[in-house]
């Protein structure tokens, strides 16, 4: 049943880490109103960071990230000098009294930074910001550019979460996705990373690929298992050829097909579980200890571009190209071509391009479809109760259950929920709340 409905429901929809989704962004919101409101941000207000380095020593044919290959590192000193640039503008507009909790690397490679320059952007962050004692700070790593300086490096700025992309460990799977990294190579980075003091480690798997079948995405599970990560996080490939063209290199034909990868990712899902991995969502999974299952057992889960996270900030700062941060009054976009994007923060200009705005009828749908990816339901007499529209929301909620033929959702009481079977596919039923999809303005992966 649950296979025939993933022929069924496959069609391609918003993976929902913002609402409205990134496609729906206009130069309405630019680097002005930008500008407002982040003076607008309250005195006390916590703040996370992220800060992106589009930049890798190869190219992954699977990716589906804003980055660019170079075999030379003076693209990303003058990157650096940009970024730190932007880092200088945006801390000027700030208010006092705002603190900076979590700090997120990510690209790109950011472990394809220097030790020294790793050590002067940690720098610059602490003359900017005003940094909490306890702030987080994650790394996205590629252990094919890690050795032991850097490792000193991450451990010298403050590591707490070392993040680890896998993908598969097949080697068929990697000459595919021309990704190749071998297992001892991340047992050796986490090893490393641990014997440093980092207290969390992420691995992410994907099924999906190219050539990939249950028996090579099983042995993987298998070894990232063994490893014993605090979190896994099991995403399906996006194959976006019209939007990522070096996703061309990859044949249509040597893609599973929908059935199989829903066999994939209910085999690796059953896995993990059995290894004591609490599942979070549609496809995360944590050790029960850790802060990402304390949170979804506590109802404090939240969704943002970088995915699930316990991440209580008030609001996301977007440093660099291509990056995207939500305040309260909604989403902005740097400029994502890097040429351009030093251009404007060497002029002495925030390069925020587009964003969003959002009224009362999107941040309520925004808190609606949120619930339903973090906790499978929403309770629809806080609804009523939160937003001025909230009856007439749940009153559509409660249509929508009853209208549903396939059983993906029920009304019990005042709880609208996903049954078992409609948990899987959390993406096609948040997208019915969705009032922006139907006017056809961007291309989404499939739902499975």
């Amino acid at each position: 049943m649950s296979e025939s409905l993933a022929e069924r429901l496959a069609a391609p929809v918003p993976r929902y880490t913002s609402y409205p989704s990134a496609p729906h962004f206009s130069t309405q919101v630019g680097a002005g109103v930008y500008g407002d409101w982040l003076g607008a941000l309250k005195p006390g207000s916590s703040l996370s960071l992220y800060l992106h380095i589009p930049f890798c020593d190869r190219l992954c044919w699977f990716c589906a990230c804003h980055t660019k290959q170079t075999q030379r590192y003076d693209p990303v000193e003058a990157y650096l000098v940009g970024l730190f640039r932007e880092i200088a503008l945006v801390s000027a507009r700030l208010p006092a009294g705002v603190t900076v909790t979590e700090i997120h690397l990510g690209g790109g490679s950011p472990t394809m930074l220097t030790p020294d320059d790793m050590l002067a952007l940690k720098e610059r962050l602490d003359e900017a910001f005003t940094l909490a004692p306890d702030c987080r700070i994650s790394v996205e790593m590629d252990p094919n550019d890690l050795d032991a300086a850097r490792h000193d490096a991450l451990a010298a700025i403050g590591l707490t979460r070392a993040s680890l992309g896998i993908q598969d460990f097949d080697p068929t799977v990697q000459a595919a996705i021309n990704r190749h990294q071998t297992f001892e190579q991340t047992r050796e980075a986490i090893a490393a990373s641990r014997a440093r003091g980092v207290g969390s480690v992420n691995c992410d798997v994907l099924y999906g690929l190219p050539h990939q079948t249950l028996a090579s995405l099983q042995q993987t599970v298998e070894h990232i298992v063994s490893l014993r990560p605090d979190r896994i996080a099991l995403f399906g490939y996006a194959h976006v050829p019209w939007m990522k063209k070096h996703q061309t290199m990859i044949p249509d034909a040597t893609l599973p097909s929908v059935t199989e990868r829903f066999r994939q990712m209910q085999h690796a899902a059953a896995m993990l579980a059995d290894a004591g991995y609490q599942a979070i969502g549609i496809d995360h999974f944590a050790l029960p200890e850790d802060s990402l299952a304390a949170a979804h057992r506590e109802g404090r889960l939240k969704r943002n571009f970088q995915g699930y996270t316990d991440d209580a900030a008030d609001a996301l700062i977007g440093l660099g190209a291509s990056s995207i941060g939500q305040l309260p009054q909604g989403y902005v976009q740097n400029m994502p071509a890097t040429g351009e994007y030093l251009r404007q923060v060497a002029g002495g200009g925030l390069p925020v391009v587009r964003g969003y705005a959002l009224s009362a009828d999107d941040r309520m749908r925004a808190h609606v479809i949120e619930r339903l990816m973090c906790d499978f339901s929403v309770d629809l007499a806080d609804l009523a109760t939160r937003f001025a529209a909230g009856e007439a929301m749940a009153d559509e909620m409660r249509r929508s259950a009853a209208a549903d033929g396939d059983r993906l959702s029920v009304v019990d009481g005042d709880s609208f929920r996903l049954t078992a079977a409609g948990q899987p596919f959390a993406r096609t039923v948040a997208a019915r709340f969705d009032a922006y999809l139907s006017n056809g303005k961007g291309r989404h992966s499939i739902a499975v």
